[in-house]
């Protein structure tokens, strides 16, 4: 057994602070967690010149190490990201070169939020499913359409090559490492010393249904689908829009659709859902008081949709994901 799991974090100028702390953080507090006997996680930050490196927010790291030093001893190979003025992903030649040179030492690698993209230029996500920073998603499936590009989950496992979602992501998807390397228990304990109240899993949305929706270029579309989030147990069909926006019905739903992508019918129900889950994930409230109060009437109905758009039923996705003491 080897004498500790080296985890090897690559930093660059302008990362983002949290995606290097936030799993060095979470390996430090398993070492604390872990029984007696278990193999410890070694965390180094490796940068390409040695010394400080400043990060997106300001706060300099030093570095343990040089790219050029890190060797072939990595257990776990860590990919923070960084995106510039633009938003675009900060993509350095070199350190693609490098990652392309270290990947296949490593027992596994994982990417962290827009880290993803560096992946995929080092050839590692090829043929593989993946996910990134919902913001990012599309750029990195028009850049590598020989990535499966998945924009919902908190985090992805391929093989051997892990991919996290947004910024904060990158605490589950340690989590999820150190649950692999030592069990959940430990991962628990560490979650519980974190105050994240729970670890979320891989499957879980990385956002919400507002949130995901881009704004229409019609404004009363936008309002509509503002009301619609906030009155889910009313008439929502797609006969009763229209009539609240004055147009006859088919009308109606190729404005709709041709505004968001999307049917009426579809955004109700994902609204519905997204409602229910909040539901299910902070309140003790019986199923048929949650199909009521999402708007999806009944027990049934809300375990339909639970499983045509989240793969579970409701009192799995409870037991999973339930935040209330």
């Amino acid at each position: 057994m080897p004498a500790s799991h080296r985890v090897v974090i690559a930093v660059f100028p302008d990362v983002d602070l949290l995606d290097v702390t936030g799993p060095a953080e979470v390996f430090a507090l398993a070492n604390r967690e872990m029984p007696d006997g278990r193999t410890p996680y070694e965390v180094l930050l490796a940068g390409t010149d040695g010394g400080l490196v400043r990060t997106s927010a300001g706060v300099r790291l030093a570095t343990d190490l040089t790219l050029d030093e890190v060797g072939g001893r990595v257990d776990t190979l860590v990919v923070p990201g960084a995106v510039d003025g633009a938003g675009a992903p900060v993509i350095d030649p070199a350190l693609v070169d490098w990652i392309t040179e270290t990947a296949p030492h490593a027992r596994r690698v994982a990417s962290v939020c827009v880290g993803a993209h560096l992946l995929a230029a080092a050839g590692l996500l090829t043929g593989r499913t993946a996910t990134t920073h919902w913001a990012t998603a599309d750029r990195l499936a028009a850049d590598h359409p020989d990535v499966l590009v998945d924009p919902d989950p908190i985090y992805v496992r391929s093989g051997d090559v892990w991919t996290g979602a947004g910024i904060s992501a990158c605490m589950d998807l340690s989590l999820a490492l150190v649950a692999e390397d030592h069990g959940e228990r430990v991962a628990l304990d560490v979650a519980r010393q974190l105050v994240m109240y729970l670890k979320r899993q891989g499957g879980q949305s990385q956002f919400s249904v507002p949130l995901w929706q881009a704004p229409a270029e019609r404004r009363d579309i936008d309002e509509l689908r503002a009301w619609i989030t906030a009155n889910l147990a009313a008439d929502l069909s797609a006969a009763a829009l229209a009539d609240r926006m004055c147009l006859s019905e088919r009308h109606f739903s190729r404005v709709f659709r041709k505004e968001t992508g999307t049917t009426p019918a579809a955004f109700v129900e994902a609204a519905r859902v997204e409602a229910a889950r909040r539901l299910l994930e902070g309140t003790d409230e019986s199923l048929d008081r949650v199909a009521a109060a999402s708007g999806l009437g009944s027990p049934e109905t809300l375990h339909r949709a639970f499983r045509r758009r989240l793969g579970t039923t409701p009192a799995a996705y409870r037991r999973r994901f339930r935040t209330a003491a």
